[in-house]
């Protein structure tokens, strides 16, 4: 295939950072000049920037003994963010008074780079050193700085800290003065995705160079990972090979084991996601499983004993099975309780399993939480104690956070934070409804707009993803309500097949050559709005980003009679060159390798860039993405913009410098993007 735009593929190249220039400017001439523009992106940041924002704690040590809390946070002041600490009891009280102990912002400027926080991993020990990942520019490349968190500062390199290069990967603790290391050692260390190759043991002091090989992987994998165990009792070694998106290898040192006798591999399907809690396996099966004569579905979640499966000797336990409506979202465990998050027809229920003591489970829904569609939990300190954080949320209703106690006790969620509303929501309503796809299927989605009672169609904008088996849910949008929903605008987020919706069934139905049922579910959906008459094909916008970039590019070459606007964010579209830009590669499993004639035989039918039809008509498109995106090539983005622009088209582009995948390094950032695309919308649907 021959592509004379490839040249737009050179990141930072002299002639195409021109031609980004040039179309940026031509965006900001016409979006960013709209008188509506500027207060709206003041409208946005400021809810971004409020300083009533929920401070989410990480806790550090037992809550019963006044540990100290962790927060990271950002505002007008500190755009990069600070990590601070308070107590946990100052922080129940509701008004702690912070210590700052980095400053991210102040770093960058100290050291010249616009650094990213990407996030700290302390030690379990004393909690006096965390190691800290930074990224430059937001990029997923970064650099590991150990942290003493009570002088508050690096430890540098030649005093023994553990400093890792930029790259992709990171370091995970062993104990005080030893990690484990996966990064980018040199040719050979890496896969083709361009993601570590090897896990290695680093003593404090030694040379990364001479850090020991433990376990690696093949060039053709994805990636490697290693996980290393808190609890009493169950300080295992955890590592896996990653061989493609969908399937994997898991080996193991138990707690107690020689390490010099080096990983064993867990006997279980490729298929099956493998974790560990203490002296339990959790088994997440993508599909059938078939042992000893049973066979389990997938979707489904066993557990096992640990010591007795690896000696043969103890079988895994059913703890949840899908049906036609539930479908697992997630499990999590506290010290003594498995958790599980059901979506139940796309609406998230809690359940705490506690072991009887024999090959029982005993499950019990969590009560008392408030009415919303969407609640997500992670474990509080799974190594010390049986509490949850709990958020809560809808299209709606703010995020609160809860304290939730799943053990022993009997004892109501203590709600900890609650945030204000950021938008006017009177006369707003929340409603699910199902639309009917080509082959019959059932697709769920969620609208939020004017009440029941209001028959004008009116400016609606669909989202969806439909991809890698991740559900979308109702969550609280300040910038969506802002912007769209007090002008007068619907939004509807699309349940799409490909997502994780209703399990790995309804994702595994949208895989490789199926994946045009993804996108006759999303003009389903669209075409159900029209004839139920919320909207108008005129009056009908969609927005998707990175897979949902995919999904509404096929939007403007598939049904553009469908829409009148298009946005089109951080997007794969050229699927002919996807898996030899950047981390492409590890995306094959999800849709196909263009190198094989079968495989392109179908990829070419939603590959975007190359179902373009010149004498077609297509409606308003505007395409986005970052330079620092180092997971979906930028390239995908321009190559579209400057074919859509030879035929006329009416496309605009704007390419922020900054942001990594998420297309923004910070709040401001995300004013600047999102006050664009609602300007965008508002142009052509309102």
């Amino acid at each position: 295939m021959t592509d004379e735009r490839t040249w737009l593929e050179d990141i930072e190249g002299t002639d195409a950072m021109a031609w980004v220039r040039e179309r940026n400017a031509e965006a900001e001439a016409r979006l960013f000049a709209d008188p509506t523009f500027e207060p709206l992106r003041q409208r946005i940041l400021e809810v971004l920037e409020a300083d009533d924002r929920i401070a989410y704690p990480s806790l550090h040590g037992d809550p019963a003994d006044d540990p100290t809390v962790h927060n990271f946070w950002t505002d007008a002041s500190h755009r990069r963010g600070i990590l601070r600490r308070t107590t946990w009891r100052e922080y129940r009280a509701g008004d702690p008074t912070w210590e700052t102990v980095l400053d991210v912002d102040a770093l960058g400027e100290q050291e010249g780079e616009s650094w990213v926080f990407h996030g700290a991993d302390t030690r379990r020990s004393d909690r006096r050193r965390t190691l800290v990942d930074l990224s430059p520019g937001g990029s997923d490349a970064s650099v590991t700085r150990e942290l003493d968190l009570v002088d508050k500062a690096f430890v540098p390199a030649d005093d023994g800290g553990f400093v890792r290069p930029l790259a992709k990967g990171g370091l995970t603790w062993i104990d005080d003065d030893t990690v484990y290391v996966t990064t980018d050692h040199g040719p050979g260390s890496l896969t083709r995705s361009g993601y570590p190759r090897t896990v290695r043991r680093w003593v404090r002091g030694t040379p990364l160079e001479d850090a020991e090989v433990v376990f690696e992987g093949d060039e053709a994998d994805i990636v490697v990972g290693v996980g290393v165990g808190t609890l009493p009792g169950g300080r295992h070694h955890l590592f896996s090979r990653m061989l493609d998106f969908y399937t994997s290898e898991t080996w193991i040192i138990p707690d107690g084991a020689d390490a010099t006798s080096g990983p064993v591999r867990v006997d279980v399907p490729a298929d099956v996601e493998v974790s560990v809690h203490g002296p339990w396996f959790t088994f997440a099966l993508r599909k059938d499983w078939v042992r000893d004569g049973a066979t389990h579905p997938g979707g489904s979640l066993l557990v096992a004993d640990l010591a007795g499966f690896l000696a043969g000797t103890a079988e895994p336990t059913p703890v949840f099975t899908p049906t036609a409506h539930r479908a697992l979202a997630g499990h999590t465990w506290t010290r003594s309780r498995l958790v599980l998050n059901v979506l139940d027809d796309v609406r998230n229920r809690i359940e705490v399993l506690h072991h009887g003591g024999d090959a029982s489970w005993e499950a019990r829904p969590l009560t008392d939480l408030p009415d919303v569609w969407s609640l997500d939990v992670a474990p509080v300190d799974a190594d010390r104690c049986d509490d949850l954080w709990l958020v809560a949320n809808d299209f709606l209703t703010p995020e609160s956070l809860y304290r939730v106690h799943v053990g022993d006790r009997d004892e109501p969620p203590e709600l900890l934070r609650q945030a204000p509303e950021r938008f006017d929501a009177a006369g707003l309503a929340i409603s699910q409804h199902f639309a009917t796809s080509a082959d019959g299927t059932r697709i769920p989605y969620f609208e939020v707009g004017p009440e029941a009672g209001s028959t004008d169609p009116r400016p609606t904008l669909l989202g969806g993803y439909g991809g890698f088996e991740v559900p979308r849910l109702p969550a609280y949008a300040p910038a969506l309500g802002r912007a769209w929903l007090e002008a007068g605008g619907t939004y509807v987020l699309a349940n799409i097949r490909g997502g994780g919706e209703y399990g790995p069934s309804w994702h595994q139905a949208g895989l490789r050559d199926q994946r045009p049922r993804v996108y006759e579910d999303f003009e389903a959906v669209a075409r159900d709005l029209v004839d139920r008459g919320v909207t108008t094909p005129d009056r009908l916008g969609c927005t998707g980003g990175s897979n949902g970039g995919l999904l509404v590019g096929n939007m403007y070459v598939r049904s553009p009679e469908l829409w009148g606007a298009i946005v089109c964010q951080v997007p794969l579209l050229d699927m002919g060159r996807y898996h030899l830009l950047l981390a492409g590669a590890s995306w094959m499993a999800e849709y196909g390798d263009p190198d094989d004639p079968d495989d392109w035989a179908y990829l070419q039918g939603y590959s975007p860039y190359h179902q373009v039809d010149p004498e077609q008509s297509h409606p308003p498109i505007l395409l986005t993405t970052s330079t620092r995106d180092d997971r979906v090539h930028p390239g995908h983005a321009r190559k579209m913009a400057a074919l859509l622009a030879d035929l006329d088209k009416d496309v605009s582009y704007w390419e922020n410098t900054e942001g990594g995948h998420g297309g923004a390094a910070d709040a401001a950032q995300q004013a600047t993007m999102q006050a664009l695309l609602y300007v965008f919308l508002r142009r052509h649907l309102v």
